[in-house]
């Protein structure tokens, strides 16, 4: 009958692998690193940097000061309005809240190369576009939702 050999594996020095990656990064991630280096040194232009530092120097100070504040009814009530609101935020799809922002946008615009301001008769004619009957629907059926939710 054989005879088992004896084999013991040589234990791998995880130094010595950290070393060798090290040591292979730049060549392999050269682009990245540079765009980090880019990163860091705009963060370090832009005061940021400095910033970051203050916040986590000063993280118990500020973790205090939002524990006081958050104990209060005030403060439970404003995280729960916080929630909601991003629970309303979540629900509106973002087309359309991009659509939103470019027409008031565009609105604004109009509004500043205004002269000044239209007539009732003008008024009248903005309101009675297909346009404006369908944002005064919307804001009507907003309203009467608010309504609705102020019933007690």
């Amino acid at each position: 009958m054989a005879n088992p050999i004896a084999f013991q594996p040589k234990a791998a020095n995880a130094k010595i692998n950290l070393q060798r990656r090290l040591e292979a990064a730049p060549a392999e991630h050269a682009e990245a690193l540079l765009v980090a280096w880019d990163i860091l040194q705009a963060a370090y232009d832009q005061g940021l940097l400095d910033t970051a530092h203050g916040l986590v120097t000063a993280k118990n100070t500020i973790l205090g000061k939002l524990a006081e504040a958050a104990k209060g009814p005030e403060g439970v009530a404003a995280i729960r309005n916080g929630i909601a609101l991003v629970e309303v935020l979540m629900a509106v799809d973002p087309e359309i809240l991009d659509g939103l922002v470019k027409a008031i946008t565009a609105a604004g615009k109009e509004h500043e190369r205004e002269v000044k301001p239209p007539g009732i008769w003008g008024i009248v004619k903005r309101a009675m576009s297909e346009d404006s009957r369908r944002g005064l629907s919307f804001m009507t059926l907003m309203l009467e939702s608010v309504g609705k939710s102020l019933k007690r």
